[in-house]
């Protein structure tokens, strides 16, 4: 058992309802900003447990939001107010922080489940004569508008969009981009209603 788990008392997500609590998030802030090309607002909350690397990219993280333990999140990606990403989730961006060809961008009131994966680029595999590995990547931004709820075990591929005030399903695999107010679920995801 960590330190941090007995002075979170298991909370997966931050808190700073006791003073353990607030010394993990005090810690979890701290060693996010460590870094020259993270920015976060003093509000958020994020778990010391979390891993939040800028690698080439940069990385902003709004008011009011909350990273749990065991997230990671790398490379260009912006999230923005009263956003929460649960745990084990895994946000992975591309590019210099000029670029927005493979940033994740996260609006405000965004939920997203644990164990979520996004990441804004995949191997080229065109050629079947050369090894995958020496035929690059392309990337595709991620983006994620307002008020959208991400279930859990879903993936987000590169290049998509979901539209605001959407919910995606538990486990779905999206492909392609949602509109605005969908429910969308399943393996490729489909949008299966409407929320207006």
């Amino acid at each position: 058992m960590s330190l941090w788990t007995v002075l979170t008392k298991g909370n997966s997500i931050p808190r700073g309802d006791s003073p353990g609590q607030r010394l993990a998030v005090w810690w979890g802030y701290r060693l996010a900003n460590r870094h020259k090309n993270v920015t976060v607002a003093k509000s958020a909350k994020i778990s010391p447990e979390a891993k939040i690397s800028p690698r080439n990219g940069a990385i902003k993280i709004g008011e009011n939001c909350s990273i749990a333990l065991g997230a990671i999140v790398q490379g260009n990606v912006t999230i923005g107010e009263n956003s929460s990403i649960q745990a084990y989730t895994i946000l992975v961006g591309y590019g210099d922080p000029q670029d927005d060809q493979g940033r994740i961008s996260i609006g405000n009131g965004v939920r997203i489940a644990p164990q979520v994966m996004m990441i804004a680029a995949n191997h080229v595999f065109r050629d079947p004569d050369r090894p995958i590995h020496g035929q690059g990547i392309e990337f595709g931004p991620i983006v994620i508008e307002d008020d959208v709820w991400i279930g859990g075990r879903a993936n987000i591929m590169a290049g998509v969009t979901i539209g605001k005030g959407s919910v995606i399903g538990a486990g779905a695999v999206v492909t392609r981009d949602i509109p605005p107010y969908s429910v969308a679920v399943g393996v490729p995801a489909k949008v299966i209603k409407t929320r207006r």
